[in-house]
């Protein structure tokens, strides 16, 4: 099973999204920044550096948002999203396709990584109202 941490990043009542790149596994599908956690790094570190790599960002990890565990023909994930800031930086396509703001209302304009859709829903769950 491999360890993945990513960033539910806010700017006000959206939140960002990053386009994986074509040639990539499940290639421009849409997610949340983040990456695999590595050997005896801790949880919190690997975001900080996934976020630094891949959109040029600094940020400060809060709380954990939701856990899911999910089985790809490939590989099994275990993906733990935290809420982050942004406090040094100004996101980049570093290592996407593309990256969005989005409002909870528009994620079903996007098609993204099937292991996010029971965050997705929870995110629904939690700010639809926003």
């Amino acid at each position: 099973m491999i360890e993945v941490v990513a960033a539910l990043i806010w700017d006000k009542d959206r939140f960002l999204i990053c386009q994986r790149p074509p040639q990539k596994t499940r290639g421009l599908l849409w997610e949340f920044v983040g990456g695999k956690v590595e050997n005896g790094e801790e949880k919190v570190a690997a975001l900080i550096r996934e976020c630094k790599e891949e959109l040029g960002v600094s940020v400060a990890v809060g709380d954990l948002f939701y856990e899911v565990t999910h089985v790809y023909p490939d590989t099994t994930v275990h993906l733990m999203l935290f809420h982050a800031q942004i406090t040094e930086g100004i996101p980049q396509k570093l290592e996407h396709a593309d990256l969005r703001w989005i409002d909870v209302s528009e994620i079903g304009q996007y098609a993204f990584c099937p292991a996010d859709v029971e965050i997705l829903e929870r995110l629904r769950a939690q700010y639809g109202s926003r």
